[in-house]
């Protein structure tokens, strides 16, 4: 049966999909409902897809487990995988967002001219509504809560999504055009909003570059190079959220980052601004110690930056880009100072686990680059005994391993690349000729422990690694639960 909630005529369509995790899963179900034939390819056996697949188990669905076949493709001489050959050239190639766009897979269907697309490409072109778009190289999960519950504060049916939560093309057929859909948006996700890898697509609003109705961008710093390899290649990426705005639309750009400011010179649409540090024109900023948005000359209060619950001066960023966007997107006063006065925080994201012994203990699983870790390190003024590691994403460490030597009182390193801090940390210490103890662990539990052993009264214990989880774990969701329960 087809359940046709899209603009977009799928049916009839050969579609693959590659990778089966969240978003795989979702797109799967919603291209099978609107009478796509639909192919998954994983590079993982069935086995390990088992729970996948199971949540599948309705729908008429081909699995091509174990491998990405060129025969799925290759149409002038077609090959058989586990005894399947495709029907015909398929007409769209759906990738998730984990899945690097440079496998060989990937660069053989472009170079055959078959359209890649995204779960969440193809749900901002078949949204109803506009959509708040939000990204950065960080704060934008805890700013695109902090808009969602602004907007649902307001008045509004809000849905928020994207890079977090559940994949909204499940929830497509509830919104409506007087909704409000915000979306965190990663860089992952964001290269498929150029033009270059959706430019034989089937649907012509797919082949064009697209940017939501308010795109937001925080900042842009190193981030990611392990996958995009250069800055260049990264801010390409970004740079789809607002390059291509109409001029209907409305930009909100971080002034206090250059990059971002930067981007201001080549918009057509009006441009908000958000700054901690200088008085903006159209947008937010500090103004008498309060954040304040700043409208055709008018100042307007919004709250004390003093009534802000959330650790360190990257969330007073967070609170001002909040703001900025959700007074584009209609947002009350009323509701951001609410909104920005009692909220806690995200999970992963410099929370207090416990304090045990007058010892307390902070989760900020979620640092996984050298910057992430900077913003949480500079939020305490209490002793530190932080806990580093993980995998690293090809970053610069320098500026770092200089704060660490400076603010940190132990240092507890574990995971896959901790010679790669280890060693930063002792160049700075030789240029310095200050002192910092430095413990080395295989694992999170063995950090853990010797944070415990280490820590007095009075101390906080920070795990802000600034590398990823995937030497480990999962996630850095599942890095921080196990976190939780070591402490």
């Amino acid at each position: 049966m087809s359940l046709n909630f899209s603009q977009t005529d799928f049916s009839n369509l050969n579609i693959i999909v590659v990778g089966l995790a969240r978003e795989g899963i979702a797109i799967t179900r919603f291209l099978a409902e609107q009478g796509a034939t639909v192919i998954v390819t994983d590079m993982e056996s069935a086995d390990k897809l088992q729970n996948s697949i199971e949540q599948l188990h309705d729908l008429d669905i081909t699995y091509m487990l174990g491998g990405h076949p060129d025969s799925l493709f290759d149409i002038e001489t077609p090959q058989s995988f586990a005894g399947y050959c495709p029907p015909k050239r398929p007409d769209l190639i759906v990738v998730s967002p984990g899945v690097p766009i440079n496998i060989p897979f990937l660069q053989q269907a472009i170079a055959y001219n078959i359209p890649l697309s995204t779960e969440t490409r193809i749900f901002c072109h078949e949204c109803p509504t506009p959509i708040i778009g939000i990204s950065g190289s960080s704060g934008k999960t805890t700013t695109t809560t902090l808009v969602g519950k602004m907007m649902h504060a307001s008045g509004f049916i809000t849905y928020v999504g994207g890079n977090i939560g559940r994949p909204l093309i499940a929830r497509l057929n509830q919104i409506k055009s007087d909704h409000k859909v915000v979306m965190e948006l990663s860089s992952f996700q964001l290269e498929y909003f150029h033009p270059s890898a959706t430019i034989f697509s089937p649907s012509p609003s797919l082949s064009h570059g697209w940017s939501p109705h308010i795109g937001a961008l925080l900042n842009i710093t190193p981030n990611h190079l392990d996958r995009h390899k250069t800055m260049v290649a990264y801010t390409h990426a970004k740079s789809s959220l607002v390059h291509y705005l109409k001029p209907n639309h409305v930009a909100v750009l971080g002034w206090d980052d250059p990059i971002t400011r930067n981007f201001a010179y080549d918009l057509v649409a009006s441009i908000m601004w958000f700054s901690r540090n200088e008085q903006v024109k159209n947008g937010t900023c500090i103004v008498d110690n309060k954040i304040s948005l700043v409208r055709h000359g008018m100042v307007i209060p919004i709250n004390p930056v003093s009534a802000i619950k959330l650790r360190g001066k990257h969330n007073i960023d967070n609170i001002l880009a909040a703001c900025a966007i959700a007074a584009a997107g209609g947002a009350s006063i009323e509701a951001m100072a609410e909104i920005a006065t009692t909220f806690t925080g995200v999970a992963h994201r410099l929370e207090l686990v416990a304090i045990k012994d007058g010892i307390a203990f902070y989760n900020d699983s979620v640092a996984t680059s050298p910057e992430r870790l900077i913003a949480g390190v500079k939020a305490f003024k209490e002793p530190l005994v932080l806990l580093a590691g993980g995998k690293d994403k090809d970053l610069p460490w320098q500026e770092a391993a200089r704060l660490i030597t400076k603010q940190v009182k132990h240092l507890i390193l574990f995971g896959y690349d901790q010679d790669l801090i280890y060693e930063a940390v002792q160049k700075e210490l030789m240029i310095t000729g200050q002192s910092l103890s430095v413990y080395r662990c295989h694992t999170l539990e063995n950090a853990v422990s010797k944070s415990k052993e280490i820590s007095v009264a009075g101390d906080v214990v920070l795990l802000s690694p600034g590398g990823t989880s995937f030497d480990a774990y999962l996630d850095f969701a599942e890095r921080g639960e196990h976190f939780r329960q070591l402490v």
